[in-house]
């Protein structure tokens, strides 16, 4: 009688690499840093890998994988994987949910601030406080720091032409305004660099739609060799929500 060899139950590195289609040494980099659970080993040193750290697997590339979208979103998706990893695909669903929620606020909340500068563009009050304001006033008005102010001016964004006799900038209805725009773009998750691309388009009258507006947000220019995701908010978060819908998928499918 001839034995039949026992089949192995484990899986190997390169099984694992193969199935989720990334290269060996990423599986040991995600073993590593812990975004697969525990590993243990042949007397001889070789990994046993199980479905479980495949399925988590997947779940790790699906998340780290994609353009890095700032540190919320991240650390959002990152609760599925941590529930992942212990075993409950319950609390991973429902987590996968949570994240798409937090993923569609920021859509929104990117959304809203477009629309505001819209009504800003097309509903300019007229100029007054002629006198104008001094930098703190200003600050606390905005509800932001006299840093941040100062920064929003050293890279651009608004010139201070208003002086007052002893040399002190003084802010008038305008620059409030102007100003109102950019705390609500920087809020809304829109980096410094968009927020410059979009207010000299619109200084320069080539913004007339709501279309342009967001290609300018949206749309790194040619001589910007490097740049951030934020720099394209919109479609990274158009990129993000599909990425939540994917994750939502797996998950229900490695649940059951």
């Amino acid at each position: 009688m001839v034995k039949r060899k026992r089949e192995n139950p484990y899986l190997r590195t390169s099984d694992l690499a193969r199935i989720a289609g990334v290269h060996p040494n990423t599986v040991r980099r995600y073993v590593d840093s812990g975004l697969i659970p525990t590993v243990e080993r042949t007397p001889k040193g070789y990994r046993c890998f199980t479905q479980h750290h495949l399925d988590c697997l997947r779940v790790a590339c699906l998340i780290y994988r994609s353009t890095y979208p700032g540190r919320g979103i991240r650390a959002s998706a990152h609760e599925v994987l941590t529930s992942a990893i212990a075993g409950n695909w319950v609390a991973a669903l429902q987590k996968s949910l949570a994240h798409l929620s937090f993923v569609q606020a920021e859509q929104s909340r990117a959304e809203a601030a477009v629309s505001a500068i819209e009504e800003w563009q097309t509903k300019k009050v007229a100029i007054i406080n002629t006198d104008g304001l001094l930098i703190g006033k200003v600050a606390e008005l905005l509800d932001v720091t006299i840093d941040m102010l100062r920064n929003w001016e050293r890279n651009g964004l608004i010139s201070i032409s208003h002086r007052a006799s002893n040399g002190y900038r003084r802010y008038i209805s305008a620059d409030i305004q102007r100003l109102r725009v950019i705390r609500t773009l920087t809020k809304a998750g829109y980096s410094q660099m968009a927020i410059l691309r979009m207010l000299l388009q619109l200084d320069q009258g080539n913004i007339t739609t709501r279309f342009d507006m967001r290609q300018a947000l949206d749309t790194p220019r040619p001589e910007d060799d490097v740049y951030v995701v934020t720099d394209r908010w919109l479609s990274t978060l158009t990129e993000q929500e599909q990425v939540a819908h994917r994750l939502i998928a797996l998950v229900q499918a490695i649940s059951g």
